[in-house]
């Protein structure tokens, strides 16, 4: 079981590495910047639109908006960035 969740933590870590490398990346639109920005400022903010103090419902909001912001985010990124990043990083 251990062994399972270091392997998730280790891909999400990779995700995390490439999502920094394409917002810092000068190829990459303005709009990516934007989405994988805010989305990365919101999880990081203590200030949610459904307090997480209100069961279910406070994390809900951040289980839907996160992927979406990302989802949004890396539609816009061009695919040799893409792939240069994912090569380099072996995601």
């Amino acid at each position: 079981m251990l062994d399972k969740l270091n392997r998730v933590y280790g891909k999400y870590k990779k995700e995390l590495r490439l999502y920094w490398h394409v917002v810092t990346d000068h190829r990459t639109p303005r709009i990516t910047k934007f989405f994988l920005g805010s989305a990365i400022a919101y999880a990081l903010s203590p200030i949610d639109i459904i307090p997480d103090f209100i069961p279910f419902l406070g994390h809900l909001d951040d289980m839907i908006l996160l992927p979406f912001l990302i989802w949004i985010g890396m539609r816009f990124v061009p695919k040799d960035v893409l792939r240069d990043y994912r090569i380099n990083l072996q995601v």
